[in-house]
């Protein structure tokens, strides 16, 4: 792995709003559904802005959500300067769509528009480690006990070898161009493993545990919890 760390100063953000959110059971595609009165995918937005007001945003859509996504704009009167790719057949061809508008050498974060709640401190840090390593992936430690399912048993594992993976994953431009240059696999599962396959080592660095993936009406209703917990930092009762 190439460990030389580059000052770009540069940095993009995919943020990858292709889901048809079908366990939703909602008409609306679920990036587009409402978080405490705004659409999930402009709180993920608003957190990169937020995080650092200078990253490119590049917003991966389904063409037929193009309309939608300038309603949206209208509505909530958001004017920043987001940039549209059209979503692939799958995950991995959206991405490479997306790829096609990071023009300049630089550090390119690839999130989940369903992941609003993702802190400033984990997309700071992830490009900071992505500058200095090529890359970098948020994770959390496992809290639930976990089993190993070999054909018809399950084993018991050690959860402190295993971690939960979140996004943004970040890689320098170079990097992640030129992994997505390779022939599609199913076991590109996210964009570490798609980096990985170049043979390059993957360098993990803390997430932050509100930052879930929202992909069915339960986890909105956790979301809306965490956000208010977020406004409300928590203060213990006296004794």
């Amino acid at each position: 792995m190439n460990d030389k760390m580059v000052e770009t100063g540069k940095k993009y953000a995919l943020i990858m709003a292709g889901g048809k959110g079908m366990r939703m059971n909602s008409p609306v595609p679920k990036q587009f559904l409402k978080l405490d009165g705004k659409p999930i995918l402009l709180h993920s937005i608003d957190k990169f802005l937020n995080a650092d007001p200078n990253i490119e945003i590049i917003l991966i859509l389904p063409q037929d959500y193009v309309k939608l996504w300038e309603q949206v704009c209208a509505e909530y009167m958001f004017h920043k300067p987001v940039k549209i790719a059209h979503s692939g057949e799958t995950r991995f061809h959206s991405v490479k769509n997306g790829l096609e508008l990071v023009t300049e050498e630089s550090v390119v974060a690839i999130h989940d528009a369903v992941r609003p709640l993702v802190g400033a401190k984990t997309i700071q840090v992830s490009y900071k480690a992505a500058e200095m390593y090529g890359n970098a992936i948020p994770a959390i430690p496992i809290n639930d006990s976990i089993r190993q399912i070999e054909s018809t048993r399950s084993i018991a594992v050690d959860r402190s070898r295993y971690c939960a993976t979140q996004t943004p994953q970040c890689f320098r431009s170079e990097i992640i161009k030129k992994a997505y240059q390779q022939e599609y696999k199913y076991t590109f599962t996210d964009d570490a493993a798609v980096v990985e396959a170049l043979g390059e080592q993957i360098k993990l660095v803390d997430g932050n545990p509100e930052n879930i993936k929202i992909t069915s009406p339960k986890d909105l209703l956790i979301a809306e919890v965490l956000l208010k917990a977020e406004a409300q930092p928590f203060t213990a009762n006296k004794i």
